[in-house]
C-alpha cells in the first residue's frame, strides 16, 4: 500500500474520536468518565483478541501492559478529566501540543533529530486548534490543565514507544492492538468500580452509544492508529491528532448547530494545513558522485561474480547497514 493510502487510513483514527464529544453528551449518561472509558477499551480489546487468538511472550507481557497503560490505561481517565474540568475546548488546545511532544520524545528515544520545520509546524498546527475551540469564558481549573498535559504526555510517549517497540515477529497490528486495549481496560476497571461504583442503568439510546464507541471509535480506529505507526514515522503519525479536534467542531456544526465564525475557519484552515505538511518527509541529501566512483571499475582476475556480474560488494567489502 502506498504512503498516501497509509496517511489515509490512519487518518480515519483521529478523524473517528472527534465524534466522542458529540456521542458522549447526546447519548450516554452524565457523570461518568470512568465508565465510559473502561466501556471503550476492555470490551473492545476483548473482541479483537478473540479476533487474533494470539498471546503475548516473553517480554513482550511487560511491553504490552506498559503501552496499554500509556495509550489506553493513563490516557482514557485522564482526557475525561480535563475534559470535566475545564472550559470549553481548553483540553483540545492543550493537547494539540502532542505533536511537539513526539518530536522531543523522538529525539530522546529514536534518534530522530527535529527540524525547525517539524517545530513550526507543531506550533501552527496547535495554534490553529486554539482559534477553533478556545473560549475565553471560565476560569482554567488548574488540576484540569495537569490531567490534559498528562494525558497529551501519556499518548506521546505510548506513540514513540510503541514505534521503538514495534511488533514481536508474525505479530500483526490487530493482535497488538487487542494486547493495549484489554491492559489499559483492565487497569481502569477498578479505579471506576472503587471511585464511580455499580454501572449506571442503559437505555437503547446509551447503549447504542457506548457501542459505537467501542467498535468504530475504539477498536476500528485504534487497530488503524498503531497499523499506522508502524508504517509511517512518529512525528507523521501524531501530526494527523489535530484531526480529531476538527472534526469534532464540523460535527458540532452540522449535527447540533454549533455556528462557526470566521476566526473558527482560519484556524480550522491554518491547523488543517499543518497537519498536512507533517506528513511531508525531507528528502535526502544526493551525494555527489566521485571520479572513482563514476568511472567503470574493472573486476580483478580472481573476483567472484553472480550470473556474469560482479557484484560491488566483492569490491568494497560488506555494505553498511541502514
Amino acid at each position: 500500500m502506498t504512503r498516501p493510502a497509509t496517511v489515509l487510513l490512519t487518518a480515519l483514527a483521529p478523524v473517528s474520536w472527534g465524534t466522542t464529544y458529540a456521542v458522549t453528551t447526546e447519548f450516554l449518561p452524565a457523570d461518568r468518565p470512568l465508565f465510559t472509558a473502561l466501556t471503550r477499551a476492555l470490551p473492545a480489546g476483548l473482541l479483537l483478541l478473540a479476533i487474533s487468538r494470539v498471546l503475548p511472550r516473553g517480554l513482550w507481557w511487560g511491553k504490552a501492559t506498559v503501552l496499554g497503560a500509556l495509550n489506553i490505561g493513563a490516557f482514557f481517565p485522564l482526557l475525561f478529566l480535563s475534559a470535566y474540568r475545564l472550559p470549553g475546548g481548553m483540553a483540545a488546545v492543550v493537547g494539540s501540543v502532542g505533536p511537539l511532544f513526539v518530536v522531543g520524545l523522538s529525539a530522546l528515544l529514536l534518534g530522530q533529530r527535529p527540524t525547525a520545520r517539524t517545530l513550526l509546524t507543531g506550533i501552527a498546527a496547535a495554534f490553529g486548534v486554539s482559534l477553533v475551540v478556545l473560549e475565553a469564558a471560565g476560569a482554567l481549573d488548574a488540576l484540569g490543565v495537569l490531567a490534559a498535559l498528562a494525558s497529551t504526555a501519556s499518548m506521546s510517549a505510548g506513540t514513540v514507544l510503541t514505534k521503538r517497540w514495534g511488533r514481536p515477529d508474525g505479530v500483526g497490528p490487530l493482535a497488538l492492538t487487542a494486547w493495549q486495549l484489554t491492559a489499559g481496560g483492565l487497569l481502569i476497571a477498578p479505579v471506576a468500580f472503587l471511585v464511580e461504583g455499580v454501572p449506571p442503568a442503559l437505555d437503547a439510546r446509551a447503549v447504542g452509544g457506548y457501542l459505537y464507541l467501542a467498535l468504530a471509535n475504539t477498536a476500528v480506529a485504534y487497530w488503524l492508529w498503531f497499523r499506522g505507526i508502524g508504517r509511517l514515522t512518529a512525528t507523521q503519525v501524531t501530526f494527523l491528532g489535530p484531526l480529531s479536534p476538527l472534526t469534532a467542531a464540523v460535527v458540532g456544526w452540522v449535527a447540533l448547530g454549533q455556528a462557526l465564525t470566521a476566526v473558527q475557519l482560519a484556524g480550522m484552515a491554518l491547523a488543517f494545513g499543518a497537519t498536512v505538511a507533517g506528513q511531508l518527509t525531507p528528502r535526502p541529501r544526493l551525494r555527489p558522485r566521485t571520479a572513482s566512483a563514476a568511472a567503470p571499475v574493472a573486476a580483478p582476475s580472481g573476483s567472484p561474480r553472480r550470473n556474469g556480474r560482479t557484484d560491488a560488494a566483492d569490491l568494497t567489502g560488506p555494505a553498511p547497514r541502514r
